[in-house]
């Protein structure tokens, strides 16, 4: 895999997806602590990545998972924004994820920072893991020049799509 290339599976569902975007505003939500994801951990989040879709989802093997996760440390999906990358852990394992850029490379996509990927284990769903991430990410762009907060959601995904509205992210 080339850094800076889009990855296959999201290169063609771009067209299917769509940007939402929310005003950053400082929110709580109750949950596990986080943890900052760093590259060193791409091993253990590339796994988590691949357990949370059924395989051929997100990438047909572990190891392109585990890939994919590297490409995003190195910056091939634009430059990470290391405080608003995170991590909850269950039982000493990642069980969700939040990786952010400071902006996305694709033309399509405001100039703020930008959710690459979100996900959270099957076993761990509706405990409110998403909402603590993506808050912990909507508070630290409230403190920025960019108070704002895009990401892309395929629009069958409804459980996503109500998820993100409840926490104030729009139709760009």
């Amino acid at each position: 895999m080339r850094s800076g290339q889009p990855r296959p599976h999201l290169t063609s569902k771009l067209p299917l997806m769509t940007v939402f975007v929310a005003e950053a505003t400082r929110v709580s939500f109750p949950g596990p602590p986080l943890t900052l994801a760093t590259a060193p951990e791409a091993e253990r989040l590339g796994q988590l990545y691949f357990e949370c879709y059924e395989p051929g989802v997100a990438w047909a093997t572990e190891a392109e998972a585990i890939a994919d996760i590297r490409l995003g440390f190195d910056g091939g999906y634009g430059p990470l924004w290391p405080e608003a990358t995170l991590f909850a852990e269950a039982d000493g394992r990642p069980v969700a994820a939040v990786y952010t850029v400071h902006r996305a490379p694709w033309p399509d996509t405001p100039d703020c920072p930008f959710v690459i990927d979100l996900h959270v284990s099957r076993a761990y769903r509706r405990q409110g893991l998403a909402s603590r991430l993506l808050g912990e990410v909507l508070s630290l762009a409230a403190g920025t020049d960019r108070p704002r907060v895009a990401l892309r959601v395929d629009p069958a995904n409804e459980p996503a799509i109500l998820l993100y509205t409840a926490l104030g992210f729009r139709p760009a």
